[in-house]
């Protein structure tokens, strides 16, 4: 993906670098925490993000080879800005004893199907309703915020042997969220691209 990278946004990284050696890190496990960091400015995110370079290597062909991507929320989905997204929740509703979120997730299953990409970075009820599905997905990034059921859902979600994306603490949100996905829009898919 060709991008222009202001020099803000340049500046930002070369900071971001000198405060934190992210050099250890395979590419798009790099890619993702400096991302992610950058969004929030919390350089914690180094030690509370958990990622695998191989599931990231997966999900990063599966996206570049037209993947759908799923969001909880339409906040996620602003974040996204190079990739359309599917975000079912106006046309959810608090059902059969699921939350609006979950319902919403039930509903864009039965609009994507298996193969998706599916970025949580709001609701924990989201993220436990799509573990309950057998969506075979591409990746989960599922880092919802809260103090109820974030870490839990979390948990959850490392312990379903999914590919995921997601992190320890009840730290998340949609920017973060969305930062991951956008790590992996922006990554080269070939050497002689540059990010």
């Amino acid at each position: 993906m060709n991008r222009i990278v202001h020099p803000i946004e340049q500046e930002s990284y070369r900071r971001l670098r000198a405060r934190l050696d992210t050099s250890h890190f395979p590419p798009l496990t790099r890619a993702v925490v400096e991302r992610v960091i950058h969004s929030a400015a919390d350089l914690e995110y180094a030690t509370d993000l958990v990622t695998d370079e191989d599931d990231l290597v997966r999900s990063h062909a599966a996206l570049h080879a037209g993947a759908p991507v799923v969001v909880d929320v339409e906040m996620v989905g602003a974040g996204i800005t190079r990739r359309e997204t599917v975000c079912r929740l106006r046309d959810a509703g608090s059902v059969a004893g699921l939350t609006r979120s979950a319902h919403a997730i039930r509903l864009a299953y039965e609009q994507v199907g298996p193969g998706a990409l599916w970025v949580i970075g709001n609701a924990p009820t989201a993220l436990e309703e799509l573990l309950t599905l057998d969506a075979a997905p591409a990746l989960v990034i599922g880092l919802p915020v809260g103090f109820v059921g974030a870490v839990e859902s979390k948990a959850a979600l490392r312990e379903s042997g999914l590919p995921a994306v997601s992190n320890v603490s009840e730290k998340g949100g949609s920017a973060v969220a969305a930062a991951a996905l956008n790590a992996l829009l922006y990554h080269p898919t070939s050497p002689e691209e540059t990010p």
